[in-house]
């Protein structure tokens, strides 16, 4: 085992738990080879993508210096006990050029990224917290168990006043649209949904990728880009933290496009990341895990432009042999703490 893993430390929540504690061969992986940006094969060829080494190196990080949570507010689904978590603050500050092919996609596992394309026009597009429409237009599901109650405690079928409904009250995708074009080299284009005079109304989950900041970007070589930032207060890497990011580069594409501008750099930066203590053993086995070579690239359809008409299946990823990742490096399963 790498002597920078604490064997005690890792075992502390299945220590109290009463679960079988990890043993040292349990947590054994490879020495992560990389060149700074990519990681390499023992003869320093590049392998895999940008995000896979992203991936490698948080884990790694998480696994050695992660720190346990004390009172968590989620529970896991499938036995109602406290989901604990490893996490670290201002670690993940993640860059891609994307004019330059660089992904956040992984091929440690097998990563589909339609519905939850859905999920984010669902909240800048349609600017909804109703959950019947989430289900019946996107058939997405996982936000039922944020569903408010009435008076009579039947569900509302609705999150409330969060996610979209704050876009929608604020008209914030309008307004980024519009100024965008009125004012490119405005320094002012921020989406921001931490309102807190939202949150004295009936809600479900506050926002955790709740703000994006947009900058265009005239470059030397004679194009001009669109430069993003998403901001997250939470990432559950394991579950979502490709996804989140794929989901929000497919947001900026969208935006680009409409104000007539090339795809520039995205970054994503969480301030507290985290793997679950029932995620640790998927993480080791994705630490164990060679990823595949390939260069994945989202391809936005070129006949659409208009923010408004951009629908899921205007989106395709090229370049991603999903069916060989999910021979290769298998698909995981997670126990989801809510």
């Amino acid at each position: 085992m790498n002597k920078d893993i604490d064997l005690d430390y890792l075992n502390e929540k299945r220590r109290e738990r009463c679960e079988k504690l990890f043993e040292e061969k349990d947590l054994e992986y490879p020495e992560i080879l990389d060149n700074g940006s990519y990681l390499v094969d023992s003869k320093g060829n590049r392998i895999g993508t940008k995000g896979d080494y992203n991936a490698k190196k948080i884990m790694d990080k998480l696994i050695k210096e992660g720190c346990w949570d004390k009172n968590p507010r989620p529970r896991y689904e499938s036995d109602n006990t406290p989901a604990y978590t490893l996490s670290l603050n201002n670690v993940a500050h993640f860059t891609y050029d994307i004019n330059k092919g660089e992904s956040p996609l992984i091929t440690l596992r097998p990563i589909a990224i339609k519905k939850s394309i859905g999920e984010i026009l669902w909240i800048y597009q349609d600017a909804s917290c109703n959950l019947d429409l989430l289900r019946d237009k996107y058939g997405v599901t996982w936000w039922d168990e944020w569903d408010l109650k009435d008076e009579n405690g039947n569900n509302k079928r609705n999150i409330g006043s969060t996610y979209g409904n704050i876009i929608n009250e604020y008209k914030q995708m309008k307004n980024l649209l519009e100024n965008i074009k009125k004012n490119p080299d405005g320094r002012r284009h921020i989406i921001d949904m931490w309102q807190l005079r939202e949150f004295e109304k009936p809600h479900g989950l506050k926002p955790c990728a709740y703000s994006n900041v947009w900058n265009v970007r005239h470059g030397r070589d004679g194009e001009d880009y669109l430069d993003m930032k998403l901001i997250q207060r939470s990432s559950d890497f394991m579950v979502a933290g490709c996804i989140n990011q794929m989901q929000y580069l497919a947001l900026m594409k969208m935006v680009a496009r409409d104000c007539n501008l090339k795809p520039g750099t995205f970054t994503w930066e969480v301030e507290n990341i985290q793997i679950y203590d029932r995620h640790i053993t998927q993480a080791i086995e994705q630490l164990n895990r060679e990823p595949v070579n390939c260069e994945p690239y989202l391809q936005l359809n070129t006949e659409v432009n208009n923010f408004y008409d951009v629908n899921v299946d205007d989106f395709k990823v090229e370049n991603y042999p999903r069916e060989y990742i999910k021979v290769k490096n298998k698909q995981q399963k997670f126990d989801k703490g809510i």
